[in-house]
């Protein structure tokens, strides 16, 4: 890493850091989503609104700490794709939860919970990870496995659709669960990026 000459500005860390604990409460929340009986779903999807908002909230006080800065840890273009990336990840988590209530799906596909258990252990590693962007330590374990995660849950999705195409399953239903699958795939997707450009942070100030 080249010497610098002039401070970095170090509320960027506790920023990132805010949003990836955000995303390991709404894992929790999935869970106990996959528990609830479905006339008590409501409230949990609206409390992922919630932090769905909240999560609106760190994203651009990120984006603001930008504009009003002189001096940023690494690029202002990978800041903004990073804030991005962890906010796409909540997007998709709370669109895919709040689908379930929408279309008033009943029983969830088996599949649904092992997708739940792995955003949360994507969720919990890269919050993890979030606070070690001041050194830029001991990160590749970090992406390796979030990779090794993202593979697991491709595996996964694709299991769930054969499965929901060849079990004869109502069209309208077919619609309808697939829509809520995929959209946790998309957060799944999400992660790998966040991570991507956590590798491609790492490389460019290494």
């Amino acid at each position: 890493m080249g010497l610098r000459l002039t401070p970095k500005e170090t509320s960027f860390y506790s920023l990132f850091a805010s949003s990836a604990t955000l995303l390991v409460e709404a894992t929790r929340e999935l869970t106990k989503l996959l528990e609830a009986d479905p006339s008590q779903r409501q409230p949990i999807a609206d409390r992922l609104k919630e932090l769905e908002h909240e999560a609106d909230d760190a994203t651009h006080a990120i984006i603001n700490k930008v504009n009003s800065s002189f001096i940023t840890p690494f690029d202002r273009e990978d800041i903004h794709g990073l804030a991005a990336h962890l906010d796409d990840c909540m997007d998709h988590i709370e669109e895919a939860a709040d689908l379930i209530c929408l279309y008033r799906i009943g029983e969830l596909p088996a599949g649904v919970a092992e997708q739940f258990e792995i955003l949360s252990r994507m969720a919990e590693i890269t919050a993890l990870a979030m606070p070690r962007l001041r050194s830029f330590k001991d990160l590749s374990s970090y992406w390796i496995e979030i990779n090794r995660l993202e593979n697991q849950a491709d595996d996964l999705h694709r299991k769930m659709l054969a499965e929901l195409f060849n079990n004869g399953t109502d069209p309208i239903d077919i619609i309808k669960i697939k829509g809520v699958i995929d959209g946790f795939e998309d957060a799944a997707d999400s992660f790998e990026k966040v991570a991507h450009m956590v590798e491609g942070i790492a490389v460019k100030e290494s």
